[in-house]
Protein backbone atom coordinates (compact mmCIF):
# COMPACT_ATOMS: atom_id res chain seq x y z
CA UNK A 1 0.00 0.00 0.00
CA UNK A 2 1.13 3.26 -0.76
CA UNK A 3 2.42 6.08 1.65
CA UNK A 4 -0.51 8.46 2.28
CA UNK A 5 0.27 12.40 2.12
CA UNK A 6 -2.05 15.22 2.79
CA UNK A 7 -0.99 18.83 1.90
CA UNK A 8 0.29 20.19 4.93
CA UNK A 9 2.12 16.71 6.30
CA UNK A 10 3.61 15.02 3.19
CA UNK A 11 4.39 11.18 3.97
CA UNK A 12 2.29 10.02 6.27
CA UNK A 13 3.14 6.47 7.28
CA UNK A 14 1.90 4.95 10.43
CA UNK A 15 3.33 1.49 9.84
CA UNK A 16 6.07 0.13 12.48
CA UNK A 17 8.63 -0.18 9.31
CA UNK A 18 8.04 1.93 6.99
CA UNK A 19 8.13 1.03 2.95
CA UNK A 20 10.61 4.53 2.30
CA UNK A 21 9.35 6.94 -0.88
CA UNK A 22 7.11 10.16 -0.93
CA UNK A 23 4.14 9.42 -2.89
CA UNK A 24 3.34 13.06 -4.90
CA UNK A 25 0.15 14.13 -4.05
CA UNK A 26 -1.26 14.22 -7.40
CA UNK A 27 -0.88 10.47 -7.49
CA UNK A 28 -2.64 9.55 -3.99
CA UNK A 29 -6.22 8.82 -5.74
CA UNK A 30 -8.76 12.14 -5.53
CA UNK A 31 -11.09 10.12 -3.02
CA UNK A 32 -8.26 9.42 -0.51
CA UNK A 33 -7.51 13.60 -0.72
CA UNK A 34 -10.73 14.40 0.29
CA UNK A 35 -11.39 12.22 2.85
CA UNK A 36 -9.85 12.07 6.06
CA UNK A 37 -11.80 9.22 7.86
CA UNK A 38 -13.63 6.32 6.13
CA UNK A 39 -15.67 4.49 8.76
CA UNK A 40 -17.72 1.03 7.52
CA UNK A 41 -19.99 -0.34 9.62
CA UNK A 42 -17.94 -0.03 12.63
CA UNK A 43 -19.07 -0.88 16.04
CA UNK A 44 -16.96 -1.19 19.55
CA UNK A 45 -17.83 -2.99 22.52
CA UNK A 46 -16.62 -3.09 25.95
CA UNK A 47 -16.59 -6.69 27.57
CA UNK A 48 -19.27 -7.77 25.23
CA UNK A 49 -21.91 -5.11 25.14
CA UNK A 50 -21.80 -3.23 22.64
CA UNK A 51 -21.44 0.29 22.50
CA UNK A 52 -21.88 1.94 19.13
CA UNK A 53 -23.10 -0.56 16.09
CA UNK A 54 -22.77 -0.19 12.41
CA UNK A 55 -21.33 3.07 11.88
CA UNK A 56 -20.83 3.92 8.44
CA UNK A 57 -19.64 7.91 7.41
CA UNK A 58 -17.07 9.56 5.48
CA UNK A 59 -15.21 12.54 6.73
CA UNK A 60 -14.24 15.19 4.58
CA UNK A 61 -10.84 16.31 5.38
CA UNK A 62 -10.13 20.49 5.97
CA UNK A 63 -13.69 20.69 7.59
CA UNK A 64 -14.94 20.68 11.31
CA UNK A 65 -17.21 17.35 11.72
CA UNK A 66 -19.27 17.76 14.66
CA UNK A 67 -20.48 14.43 16.05
CA UNK A 68 -23.94 15.29 18.69
CA UNK A 69 -26.47 13.02 20.19
CA UNK A 70 -27.87 12.16 23.84
CA UNK A 71 -25.68 10.70 26.54
CA UNK A 72 -25.09 7.00 26.18
CA UNK A 73 -25.02 7.26 22.44
CA UNK A 74 -21.30 6.68 22.16
CA UNK A 75 -20.12 9.59 20.36
CA UNK A 76 -16.85 9.23 22.69
CA UNK A 77 -16.11 6.12 22.17
CA UNK A 78 -16.61 6.70 18.36
CA UNK A 79 -14.12 9.68 18.48
CA UNK A 80 -11.81 7.57 20.61
CA UNK A 81 -11.79 5.08 18.00
CA UNK A 82 -10.73 7.77 15.11
CA UNK A 83 -6.79 7.71 17.12
CA UNK A 84 -7.08 4.20 18.70
CA UNK A 85 -7.47 5.37 21.99
CA UNK A 86 -9.75 2.96 22.46
CA UNK A 87 -6.76 0.40 22.23
CA UNK A 88 -6.25 1.30 25.81
CA UNK A 89 -9.06 -0.10 27.63
CA UNK A 90 -8.29 -3.79 28.22
CA UNK A 91 -12.06 -5.15 27.90
CA UNK A 92 -13.27 -2.85 24.28
CA UNK A 93 -13.26 -4.81 20.98
CA UNK A 94 -14.36 -3.43 17.59
CA UNK A 95 -16.04 -4.54 14.23
CA UNK A 96 -15.71 -2.75 10.78
CA UNK A 97 -13.16 -0.50 9.64
CA UNK A 98 -12.02 2.98 9.79
CA UNK A 99 -9.58 4.20 7.14
CA UNK A 100 -7.19 7.22 7.46
CA UNK A 101 -6.38 8.37 4.39
CA UNK A 102 -7.11 5.58 2.74
CA UNK A 103 -4.96 2.85 5.31
CA UNK A 104 -7.05 0.70 8.09
CA UNK A 105 -6.20 2.02 11.12
CA UNK A 106 -6.41 -1.71 12.88
CA UNK A 107 -4.21 -2.82 10.40
CA UNK A 108 -1.83 -5.31 12.04
CA UNK A 109 1.66 -3.39 10.72
CA UNK A 110 -0.04 -0.17 11.65
CA UNK A 111 2.12 1.59 14.90
CA UNK A 112 -1.01 3.28 17.22
CA UNK A 113 1.93 5.79 18.57
CA UNK A 114 2.13 6.88 15.52
CA UNK A 115 -1.39 7.03 14.74
CA UNK A 116 -2.20 9.23 17.66
CA UNK A 117 0.99 11.52 16.74
CA UNK A 118 -0.91 12.21 13.53
CA UNK A 119 -4.26 12.35 15.16
CA UNK A 120 -4.01 14.28 18.28
CA UNK A 121 -6.96 14.67 21.05
CA UNK A 122 -8.25 17.65 22.88
CA UNK A 123 -9.86 16.27 26.59
CA UNK A 124 -13.22 17.46 28.11
CA UNK A 125 -11.52 18.86 30.60
CA UNK A 126 -7.85 21.04 30.95
CA UNK A 127 -5.00 18.63 31.58
CA UNK A 128 -1.44 20.26 31.30
CA UNK A 129 1.27 18.34 32.64
CA UNK A 130 2.78 19.27 35.94
CA UNK A 131 5.46 20.84 34.35
CA UNK A 132 6.01 24.69 33.08
CA UNK A 133 4.10 26.20 29.45
CA UNK A 134 6.92 25.48 28.12
CA UNK A 135 7.88 22.07 29.17
CA UNK A 136 3.96 21.27 28.41
CA UNK A 137 4.27 22.09 24.74
CA UNK A 138 7.56 20.54 24.75
CA UNK A 139 6.78 17.55 26.13
CA UNK A 140 5.40 15.25 23.32
CA UNK A 141 8.66 16.32 20.43
CA UNK A 142 11.11 15.56 23.24
CA UNK A 143 9.66 12.17 23.71
CA UNK A 144 10.00 11.86 19.32
CA UNK A 145 13.47 12.09 20.34
CA UNK A 146 13.79 16.16 19.17
CA UNK A 147 16.36 18.53 21.13
CA UNK A 148 17.08 20.88 18.64
CA UNK A 149 14.90 23.71 17.66
CA UNK A 150 12.23 23.43 20.51
CA UNK A 151 12.02 27.11 21.21
CA UNK A 152 10.73 27.88 17.39
CA UNK A 153 8.45 24.49 17.53
CA UNK A 154 7.00 25.70 21.01
CA UNK A 155 6.36 29.48 19.86
CA UNK A 156 5.01 28.35 16.14
CA UNK A 157 2.42 25.54 18.54
CA UNK A 158 1.43 28.58 20.67
CA UNK A 159 0.72 31.28 18.38
CA UNK A 160 -1.26 28.48 16.61
CA UNK A 161 -3.41 28.18 19.76
CA UNK A 162 -3.88 32.22 20.20
CA UNK A 163 -1.61 32.07 22.84
CA UNK A 164 1.65 33.28 22.27
CA UNK A 165 0.79 36.59 23.45
CA UNK A 166 -1.15 35.97 26.37
CA UNK A 167 1.87 33.65 28.08
CA UNK A 168 5.30 34.47 26.06
CA UNK A 169 6.52 35.86 29.70
CA UNK A 170 5.22 33.22 31.53
CA UNK A 171 6.69 30.51 29.85
CA UNK A 172 8.48 29.15 33.30
CA UNK A 173 5.50 29.47 34.68
CA UNK A 174 3.55 26.12 35.38
CA UNK A 175 0.93 25.39 33.13
CA UNK A 176 -1.57 24.84 35.87
CA UNK A 177 -1.22 28.41 36.45
CA UNK A 178 -3.05 29.96 33.80
CA UNK A 179 -6.48 30.06 33.51
CA UNK A 180 -9.25 27.37 32.57
CA UNK A 181 -9.68 28.62 29.12
CA UNK A 182 -5.86 29.39 28.54
CA UNK A 183 -4.78 25.72 30.05
CA UNK A 184 -7.32 24.39 27.34
CA UNK A 185 -5.65 26.11 24.92
CA UNK A 186 -2.22 25.64 26.16
CA UNK A 187 -3.62 21.78 25.71
CA UNK A 188 -4.32 22.65 21.46
CA UNK A 189 -1.03 24.27 21.63
CA UNK A 190 0.56 20.23 23.13
CA UNK A 191 -1.51 18.44 19.82
CA UNK A 192 -0.49 20.94 17.37
CA UNK A 193 3.31 20.64 18.59
CA UNK A 194 3.32 17.26 17.37
CA UNK A 195 2.78 18.45 13.82
CA UNK A 196 -0.75 16.35 13.59
CA UNK A 197 -2.61 16.30 10.11
CA UNK A 198 -5.96 15.76 12.67
CA UNK A 199 -7.73 17.63 15.76
CA UNK A 200 -9.96 15.41 17.86
CA UNK A 201 -12.01 17.65 20.26
CA UNK A 202 -13.95 15.89 23.08
CA UNK A 203 -16.17 18.16 24.55
CA UNK A 204 -13.34 20.78 25.00
CA UNK A 205 -15.61 23.68 26.43
CA UNK A 206 -17.76 21.82 28.54
CA UNK A 207 -15.53 22.86 31.83
CA UNK A 208 -15.19 26.90 30.39
CA UNK A 209 -17.45 29.71 31.03
CA UNK A 210 -18.88 31.73 28.10
CA UNK A 211 -16.12 34.13 27.30
CA UNK A 212 -13.43 31.15 27.17
CA UNK A 213 -15.90 29.13 24.93
CA UNK A 214 -15.84 31.70 22.29
CA UNK A 215 -12.40 31.62 22.21
CA UNK A 216 -11.64 28.46 21.39
CA UNK A 217 -14.53 28.42 18.92
CA UNK A 218 -12.90 31.10 17.15
CA UNK A 219 -9.67 29.15 17.65
CA UNK A 220 -11.41 26.04 15.53
CA UNK A 221 -12.11 28.02 13.04
CA UNK A 222 -8.46 29.62 12.34
CA UNK A 223 -7.36 25.93 13.03
CA UNK A 224 -9.53 24.47 10.15
CA UNK A 225 -7.09 26.11 7.32
CA UNK A 226 -4.78 23.85 8.22
CA UNK A 227 -5.96 20.46 10.18
CA UNK A 228 -9.62 18.36 9.78
CA UNK A 229 -11.07 18.87 13.02
CA UNK A 230 -13.86 16.13 14.43
CA UNK A 231 -15.59 17.61 17.69
CA UNK A 232 -18.37 16.12 20.45
CA UNK A 233 -20.28 18.47 22.02
CA UNK A 234 -23.84 18.66 24.19
CA UNK A 235 -24.14 22.21 22.65
CA UNK A 236 -26.55 22.30 19.86
CA UNK A 237 -25.50 25.74 19.52
CA UNK A 238 -21.65 25.03 19.26
CA UNK A 239 -22.47 22.66 16.66
CA UNK A 240 -24.36 25.11 14.39
CA UNK A 241 -21.89 27.66 14.95
CA UNK A 242 -18.20 26.21 14.09
CA UNK A 243 -18.94 22.62 12.44
CA UNK A 244 -19.17 22.43 8.58
CA UNK A 245 -21.12 18.91 8.96
CA UNK A 246 -22.58 17.35 11.69
CA UNK A 247 -23.15 13.55 12.58
CA UNK A 248 -26.23 12.96 15.20
CA UNK A 249 -26.23 9.93 16.94
CA UNK A 250 -28.98 8.04 19.15
CA UNK A 251 -29.28 5.25 21.40
CA UNK A 252 -31.56 2.12 20.62
CA UNK A 253 -33.15 -0.33 22.42
CA UNK A 254 -31.59 -3.97 20.93
CA UNK A 255 -34.13 -6.35 20.47
CA UNK A 256 -32.37 -9.61 20.96
CA UNK A 257 -31.57 -8.57 24.76
CA UNK A 258 -32.48 -5.26 25.62
CA UNK A 259 -29.30 -3.62 25.33
CA UNK A 260 -28.52 0.36 24.65
CA UNK A 261 -26.46 0.72 21.62
CA UNK A 262 -25.58 4.21 19.97
CA UNK A 263 -26.42 4.17 16.08
CA UNK A 264 -25.34 6.86 13.74
CA UNK A 265 -29.01 8.10 12.21
CA UNK A 266 -28.16 10.91 10.74
CA UNK A 267 -24.59 12.81 8.40
CA UNK A 268 -25.61 16.23 6.54
CA UNK A 269 -24.17 19.40 6.11
CA UNK A 270 -25.03 21.09 9.46
CA UNK A 271 -26.88 23.93 7.84
CA UNK A 272 -29.05 21.42 6.13
CA UNK A 273 -29.32 19.05 9.44
CA UNK A 274 -30.35 22.26 11.29
CA UNK A 275 -32.74 23.02 8.87
CA UNK A 276 -33.83 20.35 7.13
CA UNK A 277 -33.33 17.41 8.61
CA UNK A 278 -33.76 13.93 6.96
CA UNK A 279 -34.95 11.70 10.16
CA UNK A 280 -37.82 12.82 12.81
CA UNK A 281 -35.20 11.46 15.35
CA UNK A 282 -32.36 14.28 14.71
CA UNK A 283 -35.20 17.01 14.35
CA UNK A 284 -36.83 15.98 17.83
CA UNK A 285 -33.23 15.94 19.34
CA UNK A 286 -32.53 19.94 17.83
CA UNK A 287 -35.77 21.18 19.04
CA UNK A 288 -35.28 19.91 22.53
CA UNK A 289 -38.08 17.59 22.43
CA UNK A 290 -35.85 14.23 22.72
CA UNK A 291 -32.44 13.82 24.76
Amino acid sequence: MYSTTTGTHPGIELRHSPVGGETPRSEVPEQIQSAVFEIEQFGVSYAGTPAIADISLRIPAGEITALIGPSGCGKSTLLRSLNRMNDLIAVATHTGTIRYRGLDLHAADVDPAEVRRRIGMVFQKPNPFAQSIYDNVAFGPRLHGRSKGLDDVVERALRRAALWDEVKDKLREPGHAISGGQQQRLCIARAIAMEPDVILMDEPCSALDPIATLKIEDLMRQLREDYSIVIVTHNMQQAARVSDRTAFLTVDMEAADGQRCGRLVEFERTEKLFTQASDERTEAYITGRFG
